[in-house]
């Protein structure tokens, strides 16, 4: 019993200090002050999104999609975007693509793409997601409606498409 304890003891001594202020490792750790000890500051990421307000073909997404029910305004990931209780439906990209990903089926996205490439598109980053990048002061403006509606019809809850669906609109 008492070995273990030794052995417990010992271990406990050669474990790296976590305090704030401690240099060194192990039983000749060295005290220094906190302010002086050799901590590395944390990095920031650098964001690429512009803090410019959307533009009148953001504004145009957002009435659209105000016309079906728990669609909210968000921000996400520094930029504006679209919900449907809770899901993300779509998101105003302002890096250097500047563009709208909205939530597609693939079968659809692959349809988009090779219909029109210059509007329809995909980055590395959305390869894996089911979403589509649209550039906005291309795509035409009854595209865009059926494009809304797909993606609300893909993250709204099952309950409220057969409720929008039975009230007709």
């Amino acid at each position: 019993m008492a070995k273990l304890k030794k052995r417990a003891k010992r271990k406990r001594s050669a474990a790296p200090a976590k305090r704030s202020g401690v240099v060194a490792k192990g039983r000749s750790a060295a005290r220094v002050p906190a302010s002086k000890s050799l901590v590395r500051p944390k990095l920031r990421k650098v964001l690429l999104q512009t803090q410019t307000a959307p533009g009148a073909e953001y504004q145009r997404v957002c009435e659209i999609a105000r016309r079906f029910p728990g669609v909210e305004e968000v921000t996400w990931h520094g930029t504006p975007g679209l919900k449907v209780k809770g899901r993300i439906m779509s998101r105003l990209r302002t890096e250097a693509e500047g563009a709208l990903a909205i939530r597609c089926d693939f079968l659809d996205r692959q349809i988009l793409m090779q219909a029109d490439p210059s509007v329809f598109f995909v980055t590395d980053h959305y390869l894996n997601y089911p979403m589509v990048l649209v550039r906005l002061h291309k795509v035409r403006r009854a595209a865009l409606a059926d494009l809304i509606e797909r993606a609300w019809r893909m993250v709204a809850p099952s309950k409220l498409v057969a409720e929008y669906d039975a009230a007709g609109k």
